[in-house]
């Protein structure tokens, strides 16, 4: 029997899903398969049939916190990873009609993990950097459109997300700073992460 070269959990959230991948190691360093659709479609995560269409990349310093970002028209799945460093991701699910409808999930990436985190479309999403730098990468079911970026604010008390390691206020764009709070009674996306 061959071992599976991912593991798979689910999260509290559906179509959350928390990806760990095969690292093949030795004194030289490492190898691994960041993405494989056969294996992903092997493991059974629903869902990610989906086409990825863009991967982005960016390298942020401690303290530093991007986000919370959703697109309402060209909503993203996003499968993310940290290829150096330590974040914390989270997701928020914005989806109206969904069980979790307003709250949120989160984990901790890190390079040397090699873990991934896969959202689908319809949540927010963002990260706070743990380490004194760290490089994040993710692949995107859509493209950006910078026209289309909302957001919510990251400190909105009624979702109420528990940053760790968090001293200080955070590092946020002049664009972040100012996101709107989440409204309970908006619909932000359907069921499926749809646009409505």
């Amino acid at each position: 029997m061959i071992a599976m070269p991912i593991t798979v959990q689910n999260s509290p959230i559906e179509g959350i899903y928390l990806i760990q991948p095969k690292v093949f190691g030795d004194a030289r360093g490492y190898f691994l398969e960041t993405w494989s659709d056969r294996d992903f479609a092997t493991a059974g995560i629903p869902g990610l049939a989906l086409r990825f269409v863009q991967d982005n990349q960016s390298k942020s310093t401690k303290g530093v916190m991007r986000g919370l970002h959703y697109q309402k028209k060209h909503p993203q799945g996003k499968l993310v990873r940290v290829i150096s460093g330590e974040v914390f991701d989270v997701a928020v699910d914005l989806r109206r009609a969904s069980p979790s409808f307003g709250k949120w999930y989160g984990v901790v990436l890190s390079g040397e993990k090699q873990n991934q985190f896969y959202l689908p479309p319809g949540l927010a999403h963002g990260f706070l950097v743990l380490s004194d730098q760290a490089v994040f990468a993710y692949k995107c079911t859509d493209f950006y459109h910078p026209e289309d970026e909302e957001g919510i604010r990251w400190n909105d008390p009624e979702i109420g997300i528990a940053w760790p390691r968090l001293n200080s206020p955070p590092s946020l764009s002049a664009k972040d700073a100012v996101l709107p709070l989440f409204d309970r009674n908006r619909v932000y996306f359907g069921q499926k992460g749809e646009q409505v």
